[in-house]
């Protein structure tokens, strides 16, 4: 099972232009559908005398969630490009708007898949694509007599400490990569005292 998944770093934009015509495409880093909606209210505000706004997006490292809208164009001829650019490029957690802008010649369902095709290809063209580590977290509990053989283990997978709480009781919680994860359960396991927090 694969642990990464590719991404874009930051917002990018693109423009197609087709019998007059105008597409403009927004690509989004995005972590969950609220931050999708804020993104399309967003546009549909800003470009708000444009005739459609279209998007697709994808969710997770599993690339299990996604949608595609045509918002209002012919079913097929917008929203389903646009997610067959984020397919084509195995993408996630990303999210693409075209705004068009009608240029008063219609460009019939073809011409329709084209354009939106192309404009998210735009707008990918001018993203960073960068690849990230599906994490895990785990929360262990131990002594603090324990303290010195946890942060051996820590020293030696570096996880990253997203949680510590010193006591008599101590608590932490790490965030390592998946494929690291059962190496990192091992290791702390056979520190005395040490505890797995389900």
């Amino acid at each position: 099972m694969s642990d990464t998944y590719k991404t874009i770093k930051a917002k990018a934009e693109g423009t197609y232009t087709e019998k007059r015509s105008k597409f403009l495409a927004f690509a989004f880093p995005v972590k969950n559908v609220e931050e999708i909606k804020a993104h399309i209210a967003d546009i549909s505000k800003q470009y708000y005398d444009a005739r459609h706004a279209c998007y697709a997006y994808m969710l997770g490292p599993d690339r299990e969630v996604f949608r595609a809208n045509d918002n209002g164009e012919p079913s097929g001829t917008a929203g389903k490009p646009i997610l067959g650019q984020i397919n084509s490029n195995e993408l996630t957690d990303i999210l693409i708007v075209v705004v068009r802008y009608f240029g008063g010649i219609k460009l019939g369902t073809s011409g329709l898949i084209v354009a939106y095709r192309q404009a998210a290809i735009e707008a990918l063209a001018n993203a960073e694509i960068i690849e990230k580590t599906v994490d895990d977290d785990i929360t262990i509990r131990y002594e603090f007599t324990q303290m010195n053989g946890v942060m051996k283990v820590v020293k030696d997978l570096n996880p990253q400490i997203v949680n510590q709480e010193f006591d008599m009781d101590c608590s932490m919680t790490l965030r390592i990569r998946r494929s690291l994860m059962s190496q990192l359960r091992e290791r702390l396991l056979k520190v005395d005292s040490v505890s797995i927090a389900e």
